[in-house]
């Protein structure tokens, strides 16, 4: 079965060599490079101890240095998996996503087809390169020249010139033996609608040749020399060779420097691309005229795992960078991710580097920004808040970008870095309940109200009279569900663990249910992180509400630095105890009605059903004390608890209800 044409191609851009073979070997981390897809390991081909097998994730190939195995991915799998190479493709193409085709018997013929459409187009580089040497051109190479474009640099980057005439790129290559078809099939000619003589697409305009990571030439820019030309820029149209969503201005060459160890920056045009090159930036590649697509974007990271993104200082550079954060965050995982120069307003790479030279371009590379940066200066520049409900309105922003990243642990990590800017923007004032502002330090004991020093937890202390007296009027399923979220902002990590059962909890204390419901929304893990959090929004009463209750300031596992493991088994203890209890009311209740519908001697199974629901909650509420269910049976207690519910029962049914 033969691919259409860019399958294999499509397949090799969406698949690393790199972990293909990674889950047949162990990677020697002394020895290999990750950054630069320079891996070590030893042979999975022949017994050895030392790391010679070698694989260049960049160049998409492997070698061992003992038994001189060579191949690609698909030569991997089928040496590994002792499959035939359809197999192979078949079994990487379903790793990665990619729906085999079905068969074609004309694959050959468009493989063919787009051969011969190379061809046309490598004749019409050096038919523009020729013509930037004639008269026509004085103006292009005056230009040229301006813009610092030396003799090197015009041969390096094969630019050239179309003359303004109708049909000049059109007849040369018919000239040269080219079908006329095949002219117009590659994007250099268009044919009228009226059915007339084809024309150059490409008319007065400065040419860029465009070529793919295999060096073929696939497509052409054009840069306009009239002021009032309708485009300044122009790409070629689309093609059986090019889509300029996938594809990217240096491809080739920037993947080789980024091999050398060069940060592989993404500038905005063609002359950006070229400026950086010359002033020793040689990774760097540029979009083809219109916003970076996704797909661009894969290729990308398949040569470096963090490019840095310049983009013009205006409001134009700006939106880019912006529309780009918005594409890249559900792609990004660990170790892919991007960083972003923003250049000074009314400049590119090539207006700055010009001006001030390559150290100036450098200086900005050094402090380039992480993308979590560009977000919540998106978010927040130029913005007031000073209400709750424009505070609320930011978290709910960031909280939807934040929902866009698919890797969970990445994910946790943005909502922590958000949360820092987040305390640095919102930090409360004195005399507010937050952390440490060391982070993290719990001090020697419970809860603090401080006005500086040792605020959040710290020293135990005796509760005052109010404070007892408000304990005590507390229900115990009330002090219950204030130790779970008490833990929970003590013990953030923990959230994700018992997530479903605190969404169940429903806690009956307007303050214990609005703090549960923060808990399950935040994205924060760091517990002084999420108490500044907390005390930044309109939680903060209900906070301190929380922690004025006393058993919280003598439970061991809250005090001094803290113990994770006692924590997680009192969550697991606590939410077992509040299933039951809330269990057993159901069945009391449920009893209750029952009884209400019997004759008036009453039902013994309903008395007995009744008795063990007591029995229940005792033994729920008390799982350590010293009565057993047998003896709770025969206190007084149970007996008046029990005669009580028949006689409330009873009279709802004398009553009619």
């Amino acid at each position: 079965m033969s691919m259409p044409p860019g399958f294999l191609d499509e397949l090799r851009t969406r698949t690393s060599i790199a972990q293909v073979v990674g889950r047949k070997v162990m990677w020697d981390n002394r020895k290999s490079n990750q950054a630069k897809g320079d891996m070590w390991a030893p042979c999975p081909f022949h017994q050895e101890k030392s790391a010679s097998f070698h694989v260049d994730d960049r160049k998409g190939f492997y070698y061992c240095f003992g038994c001189q195995a060579k191949g690609d991915m698909f030569k991997f799998v089928q040496e590994t998996e002792n499959v035939g190479f359809m197999e192979a493709v078949q079994i990487l193409a379903a790793e990665a996503g990619m729906p085999m085709p079905e068969r074609d018997p004309r694959a050959q013929e468009k493989a063919d087809r787009n051969a011969q459409l190379a061809k046309v187009t490598e004749a019409a580089v050096q038919h523009f390169r020729l013509q930037l040497k004639t008269q026509a051109a004085a103006e292009a190479r005056a230009y040229l020249e301006n813009r610092g474009m030396d003799t090197a640099t015009l041969d390096r980057f094969e630019i050239g010139f179309a003359p303004n005439v109708r049909q000049g790129i059109h007849q040369a290559l018919v000239g040269k033996g080219m079908a006329a078809e095949d002219v117009t099939l590659a994007g250099l000619s268009t044919k009228p609608d009226d059915g007339g003589a084809p024309y150059d697409a490409f008319r007065d305009r400065i040419i860029f040749p465009i070529r793919d990571a295999r060096g073929r030439c696939i497509g052409f820019g054009g840069r306009a020399m009239a002021a009032d030309a309708r485009a300044k820029y122009l790409n070629s149209r689309e093609t059986p060779l090019f889509d300029k969503g996938r594809a990217l201005y240096n491809h080739g060459p920037a993947r080789e420097a980024a091999g050398r160890g060069q940060p592989l920056i993404v500038a905005e045009g063609y002359m950006d691309v070229i400026a950086l090159c010359k002033a020793g930036f040689e990774a760097a590649v540029a979009p083809l005229g219109t916003a970076i697509t996704e797909d661009q974007l894969r290729l990308m990271w398949r040569i470096s795992d963090e490019p840095i993104v310049a983009l013009d200082g205006d409001k134009a550079g700006l939106r880019a960078a912006m529309r780009l954060v918005d594409l890249a965050l559900p792609l990004l995982e660990g170790g892919k991710s991007l960083r972003f120069v923003i250049l000074p307003e009314g400049q590119d790479p090539d207006d700055l580097i010009r001006a001030e030279g390559a150290a100036a371009m450098q200086a900005l590379l050094d402090r380039a920004q992480p993308m979590v940066t560009l977000l919540w200066q998106r978010e927040t520049e130029g913005q007031v808040f000073d209400s709750p409900e424009r505070r609320a309105a930011l978290d709910n922003r960031l909280r939807a970008a934040l929902q866009r990243i698919t890797d969970p642990g990445l994910r946790r990590h943005y909502a922590d870095a958000i949360a820092e800017l987040r305390r640095a923007l919102f930090r409360p004032q004195q005399g507010a309940w937050q952390s440490n502002k060391g982070g993290g330090d719990w001090k020697s004991g419970g809860w603090k109200k401080g006005g500086g020093k040792g605020r959040g937890f710290a020293e135990a202390q005796m509760p005052l009279a109010a404070t007892r007296a408000r304990v005590g009027a507390l229900s115990g399923e009330r002090l219950r569900t204030g130790l779970i979220v008490a833990t929970c902002i003590r013990f953030p990590e923990l959230i994700d663990v018992f997530e479903d059962k605190l969404d169940r909890m429903a806690p009956r204390d307007p303050d214990h249910a609005r703090l549960a419901a923060h808990l399950l929304r935040t994205g924060t893990r760091d517990a002084a992180a999420l108490l500044d959090e907390i005390n930044a929004s309109p939680l903060a009463p209900a906070l301190e509400s929380l922690l004025g209750l006393s058993h919280l300031a003598i439970t061991p596992f809250l005090i001094g630095d803290g113990d994770a493991v006692r924590a997680e088994e009192c969550l697991h203890e606590e939410f077992a105890k509040l299933s039951a209890s809330r269990a057993i009311e159901d069945e009391m209740f449920e009893a209750s009605q029952d009884v209400a519908a019997v004759p008036d001697e009453g039902d013994p199974a309903l008395a007995f059903r009744m008795k063990e629901a007591l029995l229940g909650k005792h033994a729920a509420q008390n799982p350590k004390g010293e009565d057993n269910a047998e003896q709770f049976g025969e206190t007084s207690e149970a007996r008046s608890a029990f005669h009580q519910l028949l006689s409330t029962a009873g009279q709802g049914k004398k009553k009619g209800v």
